[in-house]
């Protein structure tokens, strides 16, 4: 077998030992340094119709989903897709420099459009993560649905982490919530 097939399958291999040992241990752990949870799959209530649904469905992203709903995106959210929403949790709203937050609620607007950065076509739960950073050699891109593009990559210490075009990143804390048209991955930082 060649170097590069050996990498590639060395990487997919590393990914599935970290997905099987998070999903085996299923367990929330602090991180202090973020004063977030990390929480590796949630599925979201049998109900869950839509991916707004399933956001709805876990009180740690309450935020996202009121900000989403005042928006105006619920809507659109609910039909079509499938859609992959990175969603920040309460915590990394609660990080943002004081009054951001409330600048963005009073401005529809440019709540959409960050909202949106955090929004891709197409499902990227847990399996489709690792298919696409396997396809990619340890990278993927995925564009918004502003169209921008969001650079996926793996940390040294095994993390998901996600980066914008103006470099903002995030890690993913939360894998698979998932509804009719779509599923939240949730994440530690708001990419605006």
């Amino acid at each position: 077998m060649n170097y590069a097939k050996r990498s590639i399958l060395a990487l997919g291999a590393v990914l599935f030992i970290g997905v099987a040992a998070n999903s085996a241990s299923a367990q929330t752990t602090p991180d202090t340094a973020k004063k977030t949870t990390t929480s590796t799959t949630t599925p979201a209530p049998a109900d869950a119709a839509n991916v707004v649904q399933a956001l709805q469905s876990n009180s740690d992203y309450s935020t996202a989903f009121e900000l989403v709903k005042a928006a105006k995106l619920d809507s659109a959210l609910t039909i079509g897709g499938p859609y992959t929403i990175f969603a920040p949790s309460n915590n990394a709203f609660s990080a943002l420099p004081a009054g951001t937050l409330d600048a963005l609620k009073s401005d529809p607007a440019k709540l959409a459009t960050v909202l949106k950065g955090h929004v891709v076509n197409g499902t990227y739960d847990k399996a489709g993560l690792i298919k696409a950073l396997s396809a990619g050699k340890g990278k993927a891109t995925v564009t918004t649905l502003d169209g921008q593009t969001l650079t996926l990559s793996v940390t040294a210490d095994k993390k998901l982490q996600i980066t914008n075009a103006a470099g903002k990143s995030a890690q993913v804390i939360l894998y698979d919530l998932k509804g009719g048209t779509g599923v939240v991955d949730g994440i530690n930082a708001v990419l605006q």
